[in-house]
């Protein structure tokens, strides 16, 4: 099965995303192309991006255990066969569809447990 990945950027979850977006703008010299301050904020740089963003109170635990709060966010133009995709691979996502004001979303891990973000934006 071939599967294009429209994009990859990394994310970091906080409840700090102003103390991070002031950080990353003066190492990276620039401020964010998209700023929510306090919740969320994105970084276009040439050969990356970077997102901050503050995850929901509910969602709050899975941030707060030992793994990394970074993740390996795929940007994908269809969810559904996104999930197929990597559920074909032996790594099924755990959780249910997210429906966030950015798009639609599900977690899945890496073989060692490093947390990908399958993420389809709405369209505008």
């Amino acid at each position: 099965m071939k599967f294009n990945y429209l994009d990859i950027f990394i994310t970091i979850a906080s409840d700090k995303v102003q103390l991070l977006v002031e950080f990353y703008s003066q190492i990276f010299q620039k401020q964010p192309t998209i700023n929510r301050p306090g919740v969320y904020a994105e970084f276009q740089l040439e050969q990356l991006r970077l997102s901050i963003f503050k995850p929901k109170p509910e969602r709050q635990s899975e941030f707060d255990n030992d793994n990394s709060s970074m993740s390996l966010c795929l940007e994908v133009e269809d969810l559904e066969q996104a999930i197929a995709h990597i559920s074909d691979l032996g790594y099924p996502p755990p959780g249910k569809v997210i429906e966030a004001s950015h798009g639609r979303e599900i977690y899945a891990y890496d073989p060692i447990g490093n947390r990908l973000i399958l993420h389809q934006s709405k369209m505008i």
